[in-house]
């Protein structure tokens, strides 16, 4: 495209040589998505007339490149390096030279400088150039209105650009909805579509260079499944099945594989239309179904079955060769090593025929057809030419008294119907072989479908035909010797089918049940050479029956394996995922099927104790296959919208009950063998956790299954006997305070809800999409802890509301919170008092929406964010050293402060899978990752290094100690709930619960009497009862003081000042505590004072304690009393839990 004359040429942009992806950097490119980049195709449409004076940066962007502003140059309007708008371009493979990039000064309004086809995929090779500007604005030009709205475009859904084309972007909601003044890209990529490194590289691996050789559905499916359908069974074991199971029982034989293979097909059909099918076959039709746990066991030994069968396939051309030899007494050596020599001689000749392409591969195929259906016809004609000559093998031409003969079974020796079936069923197993190299089909969505229903029709008439044609004109016995003729006078005493054609030949029929002929259905399995036209074209056709069929699985096996190993869901295999040439060949992986098979044609004499097996890996690959269509049926996910209609999800899983069932009737103890096999690699696959996400039909039935037990659940009313606590855990960062985090997680863990609670608050808009990735990373963080808990974080002007929020809105049915846990604020002298009247407000407002409330200290603090290099030094203490340290700094931008830390300006993230993959590049402006490099991490103060020790007090395995429960109010039973669940973890078990309780000295033993019974009644262990008669005595003199200390800054003195300004004082600092207050609740503070004492008295070497917490009420004790209050009760203590149930029961000693 040229620029008018008046207009001055921009420089043009270098294009990148072909073989790489990214245009080259003239400066320093940041890392990760950078704002500068470009995002969608634009039509510029100059703004005004003013704006034609200035004149916008460019930047060409090719692949994911960005080009950065040189250095000493100044971008313009006014040195902003923010782009509105972004491209992902991918490589012209035709190599044609970019077209000068024009300015938009030389242009009016409405001039557009691009033509409205720019609009669309670069797939013709052209490119798309942007205007890098942030003061002139510029739209696309959609359906004659100026806007950045896209209309509906193929390419903003592509998961990548190879395949199809290129990878457009759609304008972001951001884009469209935010404020003007708001930078469009301050938080980097915003849908969520951009590719990862991972996926970038694959998708540049998957580009199709020009002249990739792709195939339509007649040379890519039909001919392979034809061929390999049909195979050498239909012309050596057809005629001996007719003559074993007769005409009827064979074309029952042929249809029940027929109906397996169809539904098979259907269902291959519907997973191949529902959506993109890459390479693969049916492992990736599988892995894409079920996911990679089915779809990596099953892939595996589906390539493996493919290698085998590629040397029994050979070895079957081998002995063909071989017979022919010893016909002609020409054996080399003996017959075995014969085979042997004949075999590996013929699977390097099939590799050099694979490795030279799949051009080449496919005119074999042809020609191999050609062969073969050439074979057909001779057979059928030679059937309708009966010969004088012939008779004496048992072939008389068409006859009903021979055809009523064979109608009927005559099965000898140990054969029945099931092992004569077992034999057939193998020739079925070819139904895949078009759908195995779906990568190299043109259009894998008409192909597969259309290609293997048709194989499998054509095919199946064939075998029907034969069988109904070898049965009505061949006899089952016969002895070849032309002088068993039949004399008039014993006709009539003759009964067989031969004895109308002059011929006798029950002598070699012995009466002890011995066969002893040599011809005949029953006997040669050569009949149909016999009957054809012309033999040899017989033998032909066998030669091309198996070596289609050798061929076809080489070429599949290597295609399988390349996927599965692009996966990496095996370790170590990615060597056999590189690919060669145009076709992306998988050179490497020809190589091993080539060793396999040759070292299976080497050990000839055990390939018939294999082939079993290997028919019922094909077998489990059919099961699966049917089982894919069923599940994603049943979990009704919108995305599962094949085109191909003609499927029932009933009818698939009766194919996969069907499949099963022939692997059993084909041999019991390969079935056993099979199944084995494939759940170990499905135990294998499941604890390796492949980190992939291909929407499976198995993620949509758990939602399905969730959502339904969910709405189930919602309607049956709760009972005491089900409580369990649903605790919303006010954590922060899940990260921040790991001692509250891992004491909730080890009585919630396969019990309860827990979710970790964040409040972010801030003066400055906030950053809603900031708070979204925020959700997904630390999510990932506690799964990849393995902590079983939900992150749920909200905005709010204070703590308060956005706690009320969690507490409203937090949980789904009855997956609500009912118990809310807090840890104690220790710095609560420290800092604004609001901020204690907010804490303690929290506590109010979570009884008044029917909460318990648990108040979790730890003497040493909970806060470990502050401490920057704790990962470090928890790796240099506790982690194993192939761990990953690093430490994400959150940056809270002053005005936007997390108010559940407000001191913290970093928070460390121990092995956050956000960090640890490079291609995750969710840590935008506000959060960035900081690698520690430093081997020796900086040591801490002594205050620190405690912190760090106490936070992961609750991750160790706890000695034998003791957790004591004063439960000193009923509460409905929370408080002993608690301990209860605690001690039945691992962790836990071996601490002993000793309960403490209130009573008076002169009831004792009534009380422990009375409490064992009750603990006994709801079946709960324990080791003592301590029974605390001196409760009501009076604290230590020198404690009450320290407490009057305490909240002596604190106090209104109302009695000191006048009645108006202490009113006004009060209003403005509710916090205070009053004379008047503080004289009514003395007795409840002096019990607060004196249960402190006790505690140390009694359980200061617990290893938790577990006790019920003080209530006030709510507007009549002030926020620093009843903070003072909880600071005395807790002091100096070891871990203590306050916990106060909503006072409705929960333990019951009722079945």
């Amino acid at each position: 495209m040229s620029a008018p004359s008046s207009t001055p040429p921009v420089q043009e942009e270098k294009q990148a040589p072909e073989n790489e992806g990214l245009a080259v950097d003239t400066g320093l490119e940041p890392a990760g998505p950078t704002p500068s980049s470009s995002r969608f195709q634009v039509d510029l449409v100059a703004e005004a007339a003013s704006a034609a004076d200035k004149t916008p940066s460019t930047d060409s962007t090719l692949a994911s490149g960005d080009k950065a502003t040189p250095e000493g140059s100044e971008p313009a309007a006014g040195g902003e390096a923010k782009g509105r708008f972004r491209v992902v371009n991918f490589m012209d493979p035709s190599g044609a030279s970019p077209p000068e990039v024009v300015p938009a000064e030389g242009f009016q309004n409405g001039d557009t400088v691009m033509s409205e086809g720019s609009l669309h995929s670069s797939t013709g090779g052209q490119h798309h150039y942007h205007y890098d500007t942030h003061t002139n604005t510029y739209y696309l030009r959609t359906f004659g209105h100026n806007t950045i709205d896209a209309v509906p475009n193929i390419d903003f859904y592509r998961q990548s650009a190879a395949p199809l084309g290129d990878k457009l972007i759609r304008p972001t909601l951001s884009e469209l909805h935010d404020e003007l003044d708001k930078e469009p890209f301050e938080d980097g990529f915003a849908n969520g579509d951009e590719l990862s490194p991972a996926e970038e590289a694959a998708a540049k691996e998957a580009a199709e260079p020009k002249g990739a050789v792709k195939f339509g559905w007649i040379k890519g499916v039909l001919v392979r499944c034809m061929l390999n359908i049909w195979g050498v069974m239909l012309f050596i074991r057809m005629s001996w099945i007719v003559g074993q199971a007769g005409i009827v029982l064979s074309c029952v034989i042929v249809l029940m594989a027929t109906v397996v293979t169809t539904i098979t097909g259907l269902s291959t059909s519907a997973i191949a239309t529902n959506g993109f099918v890459r390479g693969g076959g049916a492992y990736y039709l599988i892995s894409r179904s079920l996911g990679p746990e089915f779809g990596g066991s099953i892939g595996l030994i589906f390539a493996f079955a493919n290698a085998v069968a590629v040397a029994m396939y050979v070895v079957g051309f081998a002995e063909t060769v071989v017979e022919l030899l010893g016909s002609m007494d020409c054996i080399m050596t003996d017959e075995i090593n014969d085979i042997r020599i004949i075999g590996t001689i013929t699977i390097i000749l099939l590799l050099g025929i694979s490795m030279a392409g799949m051009e080449w591969e496919a005119k074999a195929q042809i020609f191999l057809l050609v062969v073969l259906i050439t074979a057909i016809f001779n057979y059928f004609i030679g059937s309708f030419i009966p010969l004088k000559s012939k008779e004496s093998h048992g072939f008389f031409g068409y006859d009903s008294v021979i055809m009523m003969e064979n109608m009927g079974p005559d099965f000898r020796g140990t054969e029945s119907f099931f092992s004569v079936f077992a034999i057939f069923f193998p020739a079925a197993t070819g139904i895949l072989a078009g759908a195995n190299i779906s990568g190299d089909l043109s259009d894998p969505q008409l192909a597969i479908p259309r290609g293997t229903l048709l194989a499998i029709l054509i095919t199946g008439i064939v075998y029907l035909g034969v069988a109904i044609s070898t049965g009505s004109c061949i006899v089952r016995d016969a002895t070849g010797n032309g002088n068993d003729t039949l004399s008039t006078q014993f006709m009539a005493n003759c009964t067989d089918a031969a004895c109308k054609f002059g011929y006798d030949f029950s002598y070699c029929k012995g009466d002890d049940g011995h066969y002893n002929c040599r011809y005949g259905l029953q006997n040669d399995f050569q009949v149909m050479s016999i009957v054809s036209g012309f033999s040899p074209i017989i033998t032909a056709g066998i030669f091309s029956a198996t070596l289609s069929s050798a061929l076809a699985s080489l070429v599949s096996a290597p295609k399988v394996f390349q996927a599965l190993c692009k996966d990496n869901i095996y370790p170590g295999l990615e060597m056999f995922a590189k690919g060669y040439g145009k076709n992306n060949e998988p050179l490497r992986g020809y190589i091993l099927t080539f060793c396999i098979a040759l070292a299976f044609i080497l050990i000839g004499n055990y390939l018939n104790i294999i082939a079993p097996i290997i028919s019922n890996f094909f077998l489990a690959s059919y099961a699966l296959i049917n089982f894919s269509v069923f599940h994603a049926s049943l979990a009704n996910s919108p995305g599962w919208r094949p085109s191909f209609k003609f499927y029932n999800m009933w009818v698939s899983l009766a194919g996969a009950v069907l499949c099963c069932v022939v692997m059993f009737v084909i041999n019991w103890w390969a079935a056993l063998m099979t199944n084995v096999i494939v759940m170990g690699l499905y135990i294998y696959v499941s604890y390796k956790k492949p980190d992939v996400n291909w929407g499976s039909s198995t993620q949509a039935l758990t939602y399905h299954q969730a959502l339904t037990h969910s709405l189930h659940l919602s309607s049956v009313e709760d009972h005491i006997k089900n409580f369990r606590p649903q605790c919303l855990v006010m954590t922060g960062y899940p990260n921040s305070r790991p001692a509250l985090l891992h004491l909730v997680h080890a009585f919630t863990k396969n019990v309860g809800l827990m979710i970790c609670g964040h409040v972010r608050t801030g003066s400055r808009r906030p950053n809603f999409k900031e708070l979204s990735n925020d959700q997904t990373r630390y999510q990932r963080w506690l799964l990849k802890n393995e902590t079983k808990a939900f992150y749920t974080p909200v905005f709010a002007d204070d703590m308060r509301q956005g706690t009320q929020y969690l507490l409203q809105a937090a949980g789904l049915g009855r997956l609500r919170p009912n118990t809310l846990v807090i840890g104690y604020k220790s710095d609560w002298r420290d800092g604004d008092m609001m901020n204690v009247e907010t804490y303690i407000h929290m506590i109010h407002d979570a009884f008044d929406f029917q909460y318990g409330s648990v108040v979790f200290r730890l003497k040493e603090g909970l806060d470990v964010s502050h401490i920057s290099e704790q990962d470090d030094l928890l790796s240099s203490q506790e982690k194993t050293s192939g761990m990953k340290d690093v430490v994400v700094s959150i940056d809270m931008k002053d005005s936007d402060r997390d108010s559940s830390k407000p001191l913290s300006k970093a928070t460390s993230v121990q092995n956050s899978p956000a960090m640890q993959k490079d291609d995750d590049d969710e840590c935008k402006a506000a959060t960035k990752p900081l690698l520690k490099k430093d081997k020796s991490p900086q040591r801490l103060n002594v205050a620190d290094q405690r912190l760090l020790d106490a936070s992961q007090l609750f991750k160790r395995k706890q000695g034998k100690g003791t957790v004591d429960v004063w439960w000193l109010f009923d509460d409905g039973g929370l408080t002993l709930l608690i301990p209860y669940l605690l001690t039945n973890k691992k962790k836990w078990k071996d601490c002993k619960i000793r309960v403490f309780i209130g009573g008076k000295i002169n009831r004792i033993d009534h009380d422990r009497r009375a409490m064992a019974t009750l603990l006994s009644k709801f079946r709960i262990d324990f080791s003592d009862i301590n029974v605390l008669g001196d409760i009501n005595t009076k604290p230590k003199k020198e404690n009450v003081t320290a407490f009057e200390e305490m909240i002596e800054p604190y106090r209104l003195k109302e009695d000191d000042m006048e009645q108006d300004t202490a009113e006004a004082q009060k209003a403005s600092e509710p916090w205070r505590i009053t004379d008047n207050e503080l004289e009514l609740y003395r007795a409840k503070t002096n019990r607060q004072i004196r249960l402190n004492e006790l505690l140390k008295e009694h359980s200061s070497t617990a290893n938790l304690i577990v006790m019920s917490m003080p209530l006030a009420r709510k507007g009549a004790v002030s926020s620093a009393l009843y903070m003072s209050w909880l600071e005395t009760l807790s002091k100096d203590l070891p871990p203590l839990l306050l916990v106060r149930g909503n006072h409705q029961s929960v333990l019951t000693f009722y079945s």
